[in-house]
């Protein structure tokens, strides 16, 4: 398979951000959950990193030229470090939306259905991801394996949404939305910054 074909991958991954972006946001309105709102918060996040995965992956498979003797393989880890950059904004988002829940609690609504909804969007990101890592070590595209690890984070992020829906639907510990959310941000803040910590030392041609 040559190299070129590898850009189909993204097109996945755009089209998986793209329908989890509107069933999460279907869950956030059913439910009213900070923690599903914050949820459908990375997906746009998803979205965004898959477009740069996108045009770096073209970038790097641009031939050699006078200015760049050895090709352009190497922007491949600018789009990595990007989406190390986005993983991280989308954990701050999520803090700052569950600290405001935590301040003005409200109730959740139809809370099994918004999580089956969830669940759904949940399973396609988990399966796309599982092809990109696949397919990212399998030609030794860091920027496939990036956007899978990107999408395995928001998988991450949705079970610990919907075990703290789902806990709040049985107990009523209305805190306990935010307080799950919180916990997720703060692993998705170490997994951004691995992220961009690997790519950095591929810039620099570590060993």
């Amino acid at each position: 398979m040559q190299k070129r074909s590898l850009t189909r991958f993204v097109w996945l991954s755009i089209a998986a951000a793209l329908l989890t972006i509107g069933l999460k946001t279907l869950a956030y309105y059913l439910t009213g959950s900070v923690g599903l709102l914050s949820d459908a918060l990375e997906s746009v996040v998803n979205l965004v990193a898959a477009i740069v995965a996108f045009i770096m992956l073209r970038i790097a498979e641009m031939p050699p030229d006078e200015e760049h003797e050895y090709g352009h393989s190497k922007a491949e880890y600018f789009a990595s470090v990007l989406e190390g950059l986005f993983i991280i904004i989308a954990a701050v988002s999520i803090g700052f939306s569950a600290f405001e829940r935590i301040l003005h609690p409200r109730s959740i609504d139809q809370a099994f259905l918004g999580l089956g909804v969830s669940v759904v969007a949940s399973v396609i990101n988990l399966l796309v991801a599982q092809v990109l890592l696949k397919q990212g070590k399998k030609h030794r595209s860091i920027t496939l394996e990036a956007d899978g690890h990107h999408l395995m984070t928001d998988v991450w992020t949705s079970v610990g949404v919907i075990i703290g829906v789902l806990l709040v639907a049985i107990t009523g510990l209305q805190i306990l939305d935010p307080l799950i959310a919180i916990a997720v941000a703060i692993n998705i803040v170490i997994t951004g910054y691995m992220l961009m910590k690997r790519s950095a030392n591929g810039l620099m041609d570590g060993s």
